[in-house]
């Protein structure tokens, strides 16, 4: 997982490594997804991409 010391500042430094994002075309929405078991964990309530995540190609 990502550091985020210190507490309340509202930055991440380093993405997070057991998760990616895609773009789902259909509900023009960004969905996570799980690494290891592939599963859709959530879904974004706008259009724009989760932070700290990274996109699968």
């Amino acid at each position: 997982m990502a550091t985020n010391p210190p507490k309340g500042d509202n930055q991440r430094k380093g993405a997070i490594r057991d998760r990616s994002q895609v773009y789902n075309p259909h509900v023009e929405r960004w969905v996570k997804r799980d690494k290891d078991t592939g599963r859709f964990i959530d879904q974004k309530a706008d259009d724009k991409p989760f932070k700290g995540v990274r996109k699968e190609k």
